[in-house]
């Protein structure tokens, strides 16, 4: 018996091992970034890992200055149209597939599902010439729409295991009440399902406020350029100001961590009650 408990305080022991570590890996980046931010560029060479001898601040200012400002809001515009379109499209599909009973309701979930198994690079060439021929390339929609594309499978995919967990004895009365399918949807599916909806959000706006490739091909004009691809003006072609860019980084990166710090309950209740609920 007593062996058995400590065979159990070790194991123990090693997980919480083991996710220390792994939070080690994840925070040390993090922090050793905004370290960086706050030196000068000859500390950034010569102490990579010390503590800056003045914190430079003005490594902010210059960041938002000289990169982040201009393609913020453009990001910003870009993510949460990515954000609502993604998730409405995603209810609307999931509320669908699960909820009502038609000869293809089958096939229409696998032919939703078979999104998830194209690949993004693969469909550059094509979307590039889909977009030119729409007239929208080098316009913020050249974004928006193929983010929404390859976002709905997978959150088709979470919003329906999620809808099938909901008793139908909740519509039943609702429909009895004199309600119809669009008020049901709207005023009692979708409140239920807000934990999975903040989970969908989030994911989907990790996606768009992160993603470089299409960014890079789609968007030629400044004017519509996306963070990512600012970041890059920071580097110089004879030099860079690295703590400036990793000032911008942080910036960056800030939004997102904010915004899952704000969300996390949301976040991890939407993605595992749906496997609990009857």
């Amino acid at each position: 018996m007593i062996a058995k408990k400590i065979g159990s305080n070790i194991w123990k022991i090693f997980i919480f091992l083991m996710f220390s570590l792994y939070a080690f890996s994840i925070l040390y980046p993090l922090a050793w970034m905004v370290i960086s931010s706050l030196k000068t560029n000859s500390e950034f060479f010569t102490s990579p890992w010390g503590i800056p001898a003045a914190p430079q601040w003005k490594h902010y200012y210059e960041a938002v200055k000289f990169g982040v400002a201009d393609y913020f809001f453009n990001s910003v515009f870009v993510t949460i149209c990515t954000v609502i379109f993604s998730v409405l499209f995603s209810a609307m599909a999931s509320y669908i597939i699960s909820r009502f009973d038609f000869k293809l309701k089958n096939a229409a979930f696998i032919f939703v599902l078979g999104g998830l198994m194209i690949s993004p690079e693969v469909t550059l060439v094509s979307l590039f010439k889909l977009l030119q021929s729409l007239h929208i390339y080098n316009t913020l929609w050249a974004l928006i729409i193929p983010y929404t594309a390859f976002r709905i499978p997978f959150t088709t995919f979470l919003m329906r295991s999620y809808m099938l967990s909901i008793p139908k004895a909740m519509e039943e009365s609702a429909y009895i009440d004199g309600c119809s399918t669009f008020k049901v949807f709207s005023q009692i599916i979708m409140p239920v399902c807000k934990p999975i909806v903040a989970s969908a959000a989030l994911l989907s706006a990790m996606t768009a406020w992160n993603e470089f490739m299409f960014a890079l091909v789609f968007i030629e004009s400044n004017k519509y350029k996306t963070i990512p691809i600012g970041l890059t003006n920071l580097k110089g072609q004879y030099g860079t100001n690295y703590p400036r860019l990793m000032a911008a980084l942080v910036v960056c990166a800030s939004v997102m961590i904010i915004l899952f710090l704000c969300f996390q309950k949301s976040f991890v209740r939407g993605l595992t009650a749906g496997s609990v609920k009857g």
